[in-house]
């Protein structure tokens, strides 16, 4: 079996929703023993502690157990060619990949729309006024997350999203400020398709919809994108 010296970590973050990559160096963790990860938002990502020779225990934060997951790995593995997929023990939801770059990204595509597998399994389709339109809502969010787009004027990027049955509720929690996302109709989806950021007014509370028609805060997808400091 080949073994490297550096591999790759893929995995979505479980509080800004934020798909990050990150090298994991087996020189930096021998000098240690251990290695946290964590995402740009702050949040922790993945923890591994040199448990023993040949030996490696992994904490995995889970989006859908809100816990983190305990697992044992071979030193062999966690440097070896063949890809580890960090998956939730109770749900069977993968929460990411390690492995070689090339690989973990194209795998990690299937982080998108893992939560929303799961969100069919369980039946949650039922709990949602238009499961259809929400789905795409909450794609499209993702996106526009993923890509930098989502944060307050308070300067905070770490964006907590609540789910209810017609809307989603977007919550800073630095300043105390919401934006409600709707998510019922062709028009609600058609509203969130247009734009590619979304600004959190400081303390403040506003609708997206209240957005489209008077668009201060956020920029449409057609308009190159303003500088929040200008």
């Amino acid at each position: 079996m080949l073994i490297t010296n550096v591999t790759t970590l893929a995995i979505r973050c479980p509080e800004c929703g934020a798909l990050e990559f990150h090298n994991l160096s087996r020189f930096a963790l021998s000098g240690r023993g251990k290695l946290q990860i964590s995402c740009s938002c702050g949040a922790f990502l993945l923890g591994i502690v040199n448990r023993s020779a040949g030996s490696y225990w992994l904490q995995i934060p889970c989006i859908f157990c809100e816990t983190k997951h305990i697992r044992e790995i071979s030193g062999v593995r966690l440097w070896g060619k063949e890809v580890i997929y960090l998956n939730c023990p109770e749900s069977g939801l993968e929460l990411g990949f390690i492995g070689k770059y090339e690989e973990v990204k194209e795998l990690a595509e299937s982080l998108d729309s893992g939560i929303e597998s799961l969100i069919d399994e369980l039946g949650y389709d039922e709990y949602f006024n238009n499961s259809e339109i929400m789905h795409e809502v909450m794609q499209s969010l993702q996106e526009i997350a993923d890509n930098g787009g989502l944060y307050c004027q308070c300067g905070n990027t770490h964006i907590e999203v609540d789910v209810y049955l017609d809307r989603l509720e977007l919550h800073c929690k630095e300043c105390d400020s919401i934006n409600i996302v709707y998510a019922e109709t062709e028009e609600d989806l058609n509203v969130i398709q247009q734009v590619d950021t979304i600004e959190l007014t400081q303390h403040g509370f506003r609708c997206l919809d209240s957005f489209s028609n008077n668009n201060s805060k956020l920029a449409k997808k057609t308009r190159r994108k303003r500088n929040r400091h200008s």
